[in-house]
């Protein structure tokens, strides 16, 4: 394939652009039925359940000799994933600036990911290990891909649409979670009809998210284009890249203050995410029907919220409207404290909440950061924000199973998260985000 020489997207032939624009919101309609289905309802409930199986009397498993609480395994796989992907993404990043050819690594973690959820169809009995393994690997490749994915957003689209074209690929992902949810939700309550058992519903409905990421990623690998960048030097080697990447953005301080501000309230969303089912099968002692209606009802209010804030955002610039995403992410995971047991209307009231914020938060997050990118270094940077993304949550995770471990209360570990969304605030609203997209040599939209 041919590789273009790189030209603003101002440049380029506005049919061509659309096109590219319409298949990179497939790639999140291809992967975030892996987010829904996979980390959000089924994979938390099931991996603990499988890990309590082969718990011993007190509760305990013991990977590699190490004594963990069964119910915290998966928040601790939920991290291991993460520090891998610290490891993978800046040099997969590095590589494709250095290269041009995103495309091709791309497509490699996708695949890998799509493969590694397609065998979580045989995590039955015990089997608690091969889900810890399944789950680092699919989570590891799934944001070397999202970080892959999301460097193409400044290159597919001009300054003034950004907004809009990443709330339009957070709206697809969450319409993709939605149909696919429902399709879940027939089979999961209706297992007896289908001739199947519970926990066999659960494996098609892990292993058929794998096999609609493969599917849909064909789209986007397709119509998205690969642009020659200028010679680089070689990428180093994992944790030496990420320095390397740190120190060059030392010279965009403002970038660096935006990014770590983004660190820690996203790492409080992305552990809301992860561990909601938990909370709400373990502590709320509601069942996994009541938990797919409620994610659900998540994934159709977050197509509206994500488009809602889209619109918000041009009135009011993207920076407000994520300051008022937070405020409504502290009430209501504050809120999710108080949640009575046994009670899925509340649940369902908290999963309204969440959804209205969900996709805005993030979309706007990541349109904002790609004008705080210097023109050439779009996958180099995007490996830092998807450490952030994905990334330093091994952080939120951590803190809600060691809050777990300590107290063995899931309500004390859910409102511990809520100092991160009160600390990114703070550090957000501290950012000057015109100057920092000046200073990043880009231009300044009219309203950002």
């Amino acid at each position: 394939m041919d590789i273009d020489t790189v030209r603003s997207p101002a440049a380029d032939d506005s049919a061509g652009r659309r096109r590219e624009q319409r298949g990179w919101y497939f790639y999140d309609w291809a992967c975030s039925v892996y987010s829904t289905s996979v980390v959000t309802v089924f994979l938390g409930p099931y991996l603990t359940t499988v890990a309590e199986a082969a718990a011993d009397a007190e509760g305990f498993v013991h990977p590699l000799g190490v004594p963990v609480r069964a119910g915290s395994f998966f928040a601790y796989a939920v991290s291991l994933s993460v520090v891998v992907a610290v490891l993978v993404m800046p040099l997969v990043g590095a590589a494709a600036d250095r290269t041009g050819r995103k495309k091709p690594l791309l497509a490699a973690a996708a695949y890998t990911g799509a493969a590694a959820t397609a065998g979580m169809f045989f995590l039955d009995g015990d089997r608690y290990l091969l889900g810890g393994l399944l789950l680092v690997v699919a989570n590891a490749a799934q944001s070397v891909a999202m970080m892959l994915y999301n460097s193409y957003l400044p290159q597919i689209a001009p300054p003034e649409e950004r907004d809009a074209v990443s709330s339009r690929g957070w709206a697809f992902g969450y319409a993709a979670g939605a149909l696919v949810l429902v399709a879940n939700l027939a089979l999961y309550t209706g297992h007896d009809s289908f001739g199947v058992s519970e926990g066999m519903a659960v494996r098609i409905c892990l292993a058929s998210a794998g096999l609609w990421w493969g599917a849909f990623a064909l789209i986007p690998l397709r119509r998205l284009r690969d642009r020659r960048t200028p010679a680089r030097e070689a990428a180093l080697p994992g944790f030496r890249q990420l320095a390397a990447t740190v120190r060059d953005m030392r010279r965009h301080p403002l970038t660096l203050a935006f990014l770590l501000a983004y660190l820690v309230y996203n790492d409080g969303i992305q552990t809301v995410i992860s561990q909601a089912s938990v909370y709400g099968s373990k502590e709320l002692g509601l069942g996994q029907s009541t938990l797919i209606v409620a994610v659900l009802l998540v994934q159709v209010l977050a197509v509206a919220g994500a488009l809602l804030l889209g619109r918000l955002a041009r009135r009011y610039g993207a920076k407000r409207t994520i300051l008022g995403s937070l405020g409504a992410w502290t009430l209501t995971l504050a809120a999710g404290y108080f949640l009575p047991a046994g009670a899925p209307g509340w649940f369902f009231v908290l999963a309204a909440g969440i959804g209205l914020v969900l996709g805005g938060s993030q979309a706007l997050s990541r349109s904002l950061f790609s004008h705080l990118v210097p023109p050439g270094k779009e996958a180099e940077y995007f490996s830092a924000y998807e450490i952030s993304d994905r990334g330093l949550s091994w952080l939120g995770p951590l803190l809600f199973g060691l809050t777990y471990q300590l107290t063995g209360s899931y309500r004390d570990a859910i409102v511990s998260l809520v100092g991160f969304f009160v600390l990114g605030f703070v550090l957000l609203a501290r950012v000057p985000v015109r100057r920092a997209i000046a200073d990043a040599g880009n231009p300044v939209p009219q309203r950002i």
